[in-house]
Formats: C-alpha cells, sequence, structure tokens
C-alpha cells in the first residue's frame, strides 16, 4: 500500500476509519497513539476528583499497547493523578498540565524547570479563589497551574472567567480555556501541540484522540507533521460533546460521541493490528 497521509487532508474530509486503521497496521511498531484524559478516556463528572476512565478503555489500551511504538497520555491533569487513574497500566508515557510535568514508562515524573518558581503563586491563587469567588464555583489546585470550575453552577460562568482573567492580566499567567473551566497556568511555552510535536519528530505516524479547545493544537502539530512529511501518517479524532460546540469536531478527521464509545473503537481497531 502507497504511503497514506490522511494527517495532510482538511479537517471534515471524510476519512473511513477502517483504511486509517488498515495504513496504521502497516507500520503499527512506528505509530504513537495520543489520548487526552478527561472528556477523550473519562467521561467528565461535576466534581473532577470523582473522574475514572469509561469501562473497558483500559482494557483497550493494555491491548494495544503491545502492537505500537507507543501510548501517550497527554492531559491537563497532574501525572500523579494520572499515574493514579491508570490502574497500573505499564509502559505509558504520561504528559501533565499541558506538558510541564512528564513521566515516561512508569519513570519519575520530570518538571519544566521553568515553571518551578511558580509554584507559591499558584498556591496562593488558589487560596484566593477560594475566599473570593462565590460558593458554587470550584477551585482545583494542581500545584503548576489552577482551575475554575462552574460545571454545577452554570450561571457563574461569566463571573468566573473574569475574575481569572483579571488574575491572570494581574500575576503575568496565562488563561486556557475548557469545558465550563478556565485553567491559570504560568506563561511557559508547553502546550499540547509542543508535546506531541516533539514527540512525532522520529515517528512514522500517530493518531490523537482529544475532546477540548486546548487539543485543537495537538490536532494542529500532527497536521504540520504531514505537511512535511508525506509518509507520515497523522489521524485526529475527536471526542463530540455539546460544550466545545463543532469546533474540536471541525477541526478532527473523525469523531466519536463519547468515552465508551472510544472504548469500542479502540477494541475494534485490534482486529486490524493483530
Amino acid at each position: 500500500m502507497p504511503p497514506l497521509n490522511l494527517g495532510n487532508q482538511q479537517p471534515k474530509t471524510p476519512l473511513n476509519a477502517e483504511h486509517a486503521w488498515r495504513a496504521t497496521a502497516d507500520r503499527a511498531r512506528d505509530v504513537v497513539l495520543f489520548f487526552d484524559f478527561d472528556g477523550t478516556l473519562a467521561p467528565v463528572d461535576d466534581d473532577p476528583t470523582a473522574v475514572r476512565p469509561a469501562p473497558n478503555v483500559l482494557t483497550a489500551l493494555e491491548a494495544l499497547a503491545p502492537h505500537v511504538r507507543r501510548i501517550a497520555i497527554v492531559s491537563a491533569r497532574p501525572v500523579d493523578f494520572l499515574r493514579d487513574h491508570l490502574g497500573g497500566l505499564a509502559g505509558i508515557d504520561l504528559y501533565g498540565l499541558y506538558g510541564l510535568e512528564h513521566s515516561h514508562s512508569g519513570g519519575e515524573t520530570v518538571t519544566e524547570p521553568a515553571a518551578l518558581p511558580w509554584v507559591p503563586t499558584m498556591s496562593e491563587l488558589a487560596e484566593q479563589a477560594r475566599a473570593e469567588l462565590p460558593p458554587g464555583a470550584l477551585v482545583e489546585y494542581k500545584r503548576l497551574s489552577v482551575a475554575l470550575h462552574w460545571r454545577t453552577a452554570p450561571q457563574l460562568g461569566e463571573l468566573v472567567q473574569e475574575w481569572g482573567r483579571a488574575q491572570a492580566e494581574r500575576l503575568g499567567l496565562r488563561a486556557q480555556p475548557g469545558r465550563m473551566v478556565l485553567e491559570l497556568k504560568p506563561p511557559v511555552d508547553r502546550d499540547k501541540g509542543m508535546v506531541i510535536g516533539e514527540t512525532v519528530r522520529d515517528a512514522g505516524g500517530a493518531w490523537y484522540f482529544g475532546d477540548d479547545v486546548s487539543d485543537i493544537k495537538a490536532f494542529a502539530a500532527l497536521r504540520a507533521r504531514a505537511a512535511a512529511d508525506p509518509g507520515f501518517l497523522g489521524v485526529c479524532v475527536a471526542v463530540a460533546n455539546p460544550e466545545t460546540g463543532h469546533e474540536v469536531a471541525d477541526a478532527a478527521d473523525l469523531t466519536l460521541d463519547s468515552p465508551a464509545a472510544l472504548a469500542e473503537f479502540l477494541t475494534d481497531a485490534l482486529r486490524h493490528l493483530t
């Protein structure tokens, strides 16, 4: 089969998933599978601490791992959270806090040095948010970032975002919007697109599965790699949800309905890779 450059397609170009998996099978040992966590591997929950992977998704990842070059989780969650919620899954690379932390194959967690001086600022900001934001706004402190959630109180969305953006401007932080959340993080040049761009430099192909606006940068990184190398296989998959509208789905090659549907999709893929 000639090289298939799916990642070079424009978004919304019709793509046959079975064809894409067959093309992946031809070079599986050189393909990386990337996954976001919240909203992709796991359903979003009102309580971010209560989130768990969808049924069968970890089983599917474990079955796929021996047949591809690498599986990596790229998330806004800290590495320690990801490790605790992946059920001891071995041989997986973890990129937490948009790449400010990483751990390869169960190794130690490494923090981006430029982010470390911001830990005290983030701790103080979390305390300030808890004191100043009204009941119903949930403050999630992640050591190197602070996430401000309004999922259980949608009427607070505008207020929380206004407060968060004002603090970002005051402190010189970056504000990352998401699904009923605004995340404040250090002004350090790390994001999902950079993680993917670096990881696939010498890979023969990659799939990225995501559900939120921060994942669009990962899609763009795959498309850029494909544009530079016609032999590279890149596939962008959106896990649909009503909160990001059509923005993420329109940027992807394929769309799935939910994390549960992703588990089925990955299980079905095994027949092409084994």
